[in-house]
């Protein structure tokens, strides 16, 4: 059987000895917590208000005379990504980071000693939110369904560029969050796409 690094260290710190006497009692399934890496705290904290902004639009979606079938998937959104905020402000808060507020709007990163707010890959801007903001029934539908699948193409490019970074997502919730926002939001792209195509042309009535 191949025992996964931090288990095989585990068993020979276990099994071995040393110079000031016996080796100490290691419990079994004791693992030593992989390092967390600055690309890791970047992609919790930068998913903070890439959520966040997905919860805001998700909840005009009763307001906005969207369709049965729009509120519903917004609210599953809303409520899945809104666990998936306390989940990523707990990790933060756990590893003495800063902690982005719920309702966080940019991404603060610091870059060549001066701070930057940021809007993550496929987030709208004040422009594509108020004219989101305006619309209503089947325009709000058409509207959302485009926003939202490429908010969440963005979120997925968010998770690659943090599986390309050397040694980043080997702490356990780190690995699978990103790996439930790449199967999640891989679904609800196709799910979101079969969607649009299903909405009448402009100018014609539902």
């Amino acid at each position: 059987m191949k025992l996964s690094s931090p288990l095989l260290l585990a068993v020979l710190v276990a099994t071995s000895g040393s110079a000031c006497g016996p080796a100490k009692h290691v419990p079994v399934g004791f693992q030593i917590p992989a390092p967390i890496t600055e690309a890791d705290v970047d992609f919790m904290a930068g998913m903070i208000p890439h959520h966040a902004q997905a919860i805001l639009i998700g909840r005009w979606a009763p307001t906005h005379d969207a369709s049965p079938a729009l509120q519903r998937l917004a609210e599953r959104i809303v409520v899945a990504q809104r666990d998936e905020i306390a989940i990523m402000r707990t990790w933060l808060a756990d590893h003495k980071r800063a902690v982005p507020d719920t309702n966080a709007t940019h991404h603060r990163m610091r870059m060549n000693g001066m701070e930057h707010d940021m809007l993550m890959p496929g987030m709208l801007t004040p422009e594509d939110l108020a004219a989101l903001d305006k619309a209503r029934g089947v325009e709000f539908d058409r509207l959302f369904l485009r926003a939202m699948i490429k908010h969440h193409e963005g979120a997925i490019s968010m998770v690659e560029t943090l599986m390309k970074s050397p040694g980043a997502a080997n702490d356990e919730t780190v690995f699978r969050f990103q790996a439930d926002v790449y199967a999640d939001q891989t679904t609800e792209i196709d799910f979101m796409t079969k969607m649009l195509e299903a909405l009448p042309p402009r100018g014609r009535a539902p």
